[in-house]
């Protein structure tokens, strides 16, 4: 039996708000496709000019990928998410996010709804909305999940999904075939997993054009949430904080908070899908359903 999990907007099905519950044999689990993550990384891994061939080889080795994700994870409902039309509210709050991203190749772009249509043709729906990122899609989609007792699986290498490691959700690059744990965060970061928003609302996350504060690099940014353990609990301590450190976090806190902001994953969107509208129809490796 489908998983009657609201995904925001109206309950289908005469479910209702009050009685959530999951009726189901087995444990509903959710994949949730960073698709434009997965294909953009097999776009550029395809030999070749950029063109429409190229975007047809790198829609055959996605399905593939794809496949290979789904017999891994063996999900119940998956679903690829792919950003909206429109600038995203982080444009808004932060004209510079993601300033520098190179464009996508308009081969690419022209060809995408080619992709949902391969995707839908082995049984896993596509979802966008517009002006909305896909990776707020996929965090509300997920914790919704884990809150209404389902799995939720997430198949990206954007290190921002590691924020949701402690809510119960699963990470995993499937490019390297291995999930991602707390110790790969603290490894990597030098902060624990419910840290990395602050950490980079500190450091910075320059890729997607977000300088954080000046002056204050990874090192000191691990260390002082070492000490206060949150972006907070740092700037409400800014003023007993002696030398350019405590300068650079009096001058530049209102810059901090807007970074966290930026960084930030929603988790609350209203999305008008309902867990039915994702359920995985099963096909082999020909593409037949079973």
């Amino acid at each position: 039996m489908d998983c009657p999990i609201l995904l925001g907007g109206s309950w289908k099905g005469g479910h209702s708000a009050t009685a959530l519950t999951i009726e189901s044999q087995r444990r509903p689990s959710l994949l949730l496709v960073d698709a434009l993550n997965l294909i953009r990384r097999v776009y550029a891994a395809q030999p070749g000019e950029d063109g429409p061939e190229r975007a047809e080889g790198a829609k055959t080795s996605s399905v593939q990928s794809l496949r290979r994700g789904l017999r891994e994870c063996a999900p119940t409902h998956a679903v690829c998410v792919f950003d909206g039309d429109g600038q995203s509210w982080r444009h808004e709050l932060h004209p510079d996010y993601k300033a520098g991203h190179a464009p996508m190749p308009d081969a690419l772009e022209s060809a995408l709804e080619g992709y949902r249509e391969a995707f839908r043709e082995i049984g896993v729906a596509s979802l966008m909305r517009p002006r909305l990122e896909a990776d707020d899609v996929i965090a509300t989609i997920s914790c919704k999940a884990i809150a209404a007792g389902a799995s939720a699986t997430i198949l990206s290498t954007d290190k921002i999904f590691l924020a949701l490691l402690p809510r119960g959700v699963r990470v995993r690059d499937h490019f390297k075939g291995d999930d991602f744990s707390a110790q790969d965060v603290v490894k990597k970061f030098g902060v624990r997993p419910e840290q990395l928003v602050d950490f980079l609302a500190l450091a910075g996350d320059r890729g997607n054009g977000i300088n954080g504060v000046p002056g204050i690099g990874p090192k000191s940014a691990s260390e002082l949430l070492s000490r206060f353990e949150t972006l907070e609990d740092v700037l409400q301590a800014m003023d007993d904080l002696e030398g350019k450190l405590g300068e650079r976090l009096r001058v530049h806190a209102t810059t901090a908070r807007l970074c966290h902001t930026v960084i930030s994953l929603r988790t609350d969107l209203e999305l008008g899908t309902n867990m039915s509208e994702l359920r995985f129809l099963p096909t082999d490796v020909q593409g037949r359903t079973n």
